[in-house]
């Protein structure tokens, strides 16, 4: 073939070469023009194939040249150097990152399904969840709202989402809205776990759902690798922090404790909000609910504080090693023990409160919380700069977390320096991970570390990892450049998961193939010596011993 096209003499040829269905699309594009070309493809729809093309009608050899070169150039669609741009990304990712046992610690996956192994019917199920029913008869709505957002974003009617509409129909219009994905993170994610846990190395799409769906679902009930221990064991976990409110009894956790069977550790994480939340819906009767946990009832705002720290002390006795926190928006306030208890006073008696009022409250348990974290080793997270559940009619339909939340501009700069500035002044600021759903705040943030850090650990204070909306590939690089530039990434806790899924820890095989692309790039480019003992541990440290040392996990 080499022969006609170096010599412009007009081919009558047969060019076979190994391909897949996307570039047989880009060749039929490319050869459809000329009379008599053509291109067909040959092999099951879940492999790779070999295309056949013939050309004849005047096809400038130039085409072919073309085809057959980006053939040999063109990178396989997620190969094993996927996102690894240079040898030195390719050496520190393969020799180093990908083999470490993961630390998720911030998720939402339920302890009970961990102790009860459960074994899902169909994909379905694990991806997109949907309408739940307790056997109280109460219900409500869980599942992966990235994936409810994609559909909706496709136009996707919402029975299909998070109704009760057959799962294989909901799998088709899921399929079919995720062929839409280019460029979203979605796409990647799932096809990380097709093909890691479920061994489909083709593409999923409207016309592939079918044969997807019968492998997943053959696996899924059938292969012992597949239950929600078997996923998480084949993926390497060594720790999950599930995310839990201080009325919980932990019973799952207890059960999962006592389990020897059960190899991961599985963390509660202190969840407060709605303690703090005192200027929101439902404040009052959730305090009821505390009142009754702890067995008292409360006059003021120390009350409060006196049955968190309670429930705290529990929390840590069943291996809590971090707190929670998601707010709107940070706050801060001259406040004290009076405005505090005033404020809460007027709000259980069903009155509104002000914002400063409100703020009084929040700042007053934030300062006590802390405090208490510091005493008892617990890592305080704060999530803030969401908006949550904007539209009040899907929110009344379907209730929080359902995939109606979306960035907030906030200016909290001047309050987290002084909350954090308020702790240190009385030697009560824990070891504290700042998360911004803003990515505009990202520098603001990086400057704050920088002002509250100590010797009590290398990187106290932590720039969290691109949370939500800011966990796709740009997001990841930004929150890690600009982490490089106004702090130490070395001490870098890396990666969580922040799902709802037990298959989305191929997020972190995403982070960690990010990082060393991010620092092979670096060391390619001449900006850090290529110093491969260093190195190492670099990319080790970000992707697992660095969270085990904050934690203070015990894996």
């Amino acid at each position: 073939m080499g022969f006609h096209i170096l010599h412009n003499k007009e081919p009558h040829f047969l060019a076979i070469i190994s391909i897949n269905k996307q570039f047989l699309q880009l060749v039929q594009g490319k050869i459809v023009m000329y009379n008599n070309s053509r291109a067909c493809c040959f092999g099951s729809s879940l492999q790779r194939k070999v295309c056949a093309i013939r050309a004849r009608g005047g096809i400038p050899p130039t085409i072919i040249y073309n085809i057959i070169k980006e053939r040999l150039y063109m990178k396989a669609f997620m190969d094993k150097d996927f996102l690894l741009e240079t040898p030195t990304a390719q050496h520190l990712y393969h020799d180093y990152s990908a083999k470490l046992p993961i630390v998720d610690y911030h998720c939402h996956i339920p302890p009970q399904e961990i102790y009860e192994d459960r074994r899902f019917e169909n994909i379905a199920q694990v991806w997109l969840g949907g309408h739940q029913v307790l056997a109280d008869g109460s219900d409500y709505y869980f599942g992966d709202h990235y994936k409810w957002r994609v559909m909706r974003s496709n136009g996707v009617p919402e029975e299909y989402i998070t109704g009760d509409k057959p799962d294989r129909e909901r799998f088709q219009k899921f399929a079919e809205s995720l062929e839409m994905a280019i460029g979203n993170p979605m796409y990647t994610w799932c096809h990380l776990e097709l093909k890691k846990y479920f061994g489909y190395e083709g593409v999923l799409n409207g016309e592939t759902a079918e044969a997807v769906w019968n492998l997943c679902n053959d696996k899924l009930q059938h292969d012992p690798k597949l239950t929600v221990r078997g996923l998480i064991e084949q993926s390497n976990v060594a720790m999950v922090g599930t995310t839990d409110d201080p009325i919980d009894s932990l019973e799952w956790h207890k059960k999962i404790k006592e389990d020897p069977t059960i190899k991961v550790v599985v963390a509660p994480s202190f969840r407060p909000d709605k303690a703090l939340n005192i200027r929101k819906e439902g404040f009052a009767d959730y305090i009821h609910k505390l009142e009754e946990v702890v067995g008292r009832k409360f006059a003021c705002a120390n009350c409060v504080v006196s049955a968190l720290e309670e429930r705290l002390e529990f929390f840590v006795e069943m291996g809590c090693r971090a707190s929670d926190h998601g707010l709107d928006y940070i706050p801060f306030a001259e406040t004290n023990a009076e405005k505090a208890t005033a404020a809460f006073k007027k709000a259980m008696a069903g009155e509104t409160l002000t914002k400063e009022e409100g703020d009084e409250y929040t700042t007053y348990l934030l300062l006590k919380l802390g405090a208490l974290y510091k005493k008892h080793n617990v890592v305080m997270q704060m999530h803030y700069s969401c908006l949550r559940n904007v539209n009040d009619k899907m929110y009344r339909k379907l209730g929080p977390d359902t995939g109606f939340d979306m960035i907030a501009v906030t200016d909290c700069s001047a309050t987290i320096s002084s909350l954090l500035s308020a702790l240190t002044k009385e030697d009560a600021c824990p070891k504290v991970i700042l998360y911004s759903l803003n990515p505009a705040d990202f520098d603001m943030l990086g400057t704050i570390l920088g002002a509250f850090q100590d010797d009590e650990i290398p990187g106290k204070i932590q720039l969290g990892s691109a949370w939500w909306f800011c966990d796709t590939d740009d997001g990841m690089y930004q929150q890690m450049k600009t982490l490089a530039r106004l702090g130490l990434l070395g001490n870098f806790i890396g990666m969580l998961t922040d799902s709802r899924s037990f298959l989305s820890y191929t997020r972190h095989e995403y982070f960690r193939r990010i990082l060393c692309n991010l620092i092979g790039g670096w060391v390619e480019n001449g900006e850090y010596p290529a110093d491969e003992e260093i190195l190492g541990r670099i990319v080790q440290d970000i992707s697992y011993n660095n969270a085990v040392r904050y934690f203070g996990f015990d894996l």
